[in-house]
């Protein structure tokens, strides 16, 4: 938090291109995985990564300090994975399940996914939830984020971020369930 204050200091002290390197520093893994765990695949994960970074950074001068940097971070992170997944199964007539299951398949032969049998398991469960409710178990399950800030950066009620949750909990429970 400390860190990120400074990142503001430099950005409102027009030290733009120093605050900016700081802010890649701290933030590039985290936006890179919260990407992966969208679009799957590393290749799509690099270069969405990319997106958010030039998107972040052309936009840098407009944070108005109204929510926590990383909330702000986060949120052109899952605009631009979202959108990602959205031009691409329409370029490929797939409907976005249909697109997310294709790519979740595709990980068992990805050199950059190490995970085993039940990690895509894990995956094809997390690929067949609503868009909303995936977003929402990836940011609370994997990213250990509060309903708060998922709230912010979703810009969705925290009832209604808990529901969704419950329910897509529920769903991975009964497919993983339904496939052992």
């Amino acid at each position: 938090m400390e860190r990120d204050l400074h990142i503001i200091y430099l950005i409102q002290n027009n030290q733009i291109e120093e605050g900016f390197k700081i802010l890649v520093s701290d933030y590039h893994q985290k936006v890179y995985w919260q990407v992966r765990r969208i679009v799957y695949i590393h290749e799509d994960a690099d270069d969405v990564t990319q997106n958010v970074f030039m998107k972040i950074f052309q936009h840098l001068k407009d944070f108005r300090n109204e929510s926590k940097l990383s909330s702000w971070i986060f949120r052109i992170t899952y605009n631009e994975s979202v959108n990602f997944i959205h031009k691409r199964s329409k370029y490929l007539n797939q409907s976005i399940e249909d697109y997310n299951l294709a790519k979740v398949d595709e990980l068992e032969n990805d050199p950059y996914f190490d995970g085993e049998a039940t990690e895509i398991l894990l995956q094809k469960a997390i690929a067949r939830l609503p868009e909303k409710q995936r977003l929402i178990f990836n940011m609370k399950y994997f990213d250990d984020m509060k309903y708060s800030d998922i709230s912010v950066i979703l810009e969705t009620s925290i009832g209604g971020l808990k529901a969704n949750y419950h329910h897509a909990v529920k769903k991975i429970e009964q497919y993983i369930s339904e496939s052992h």
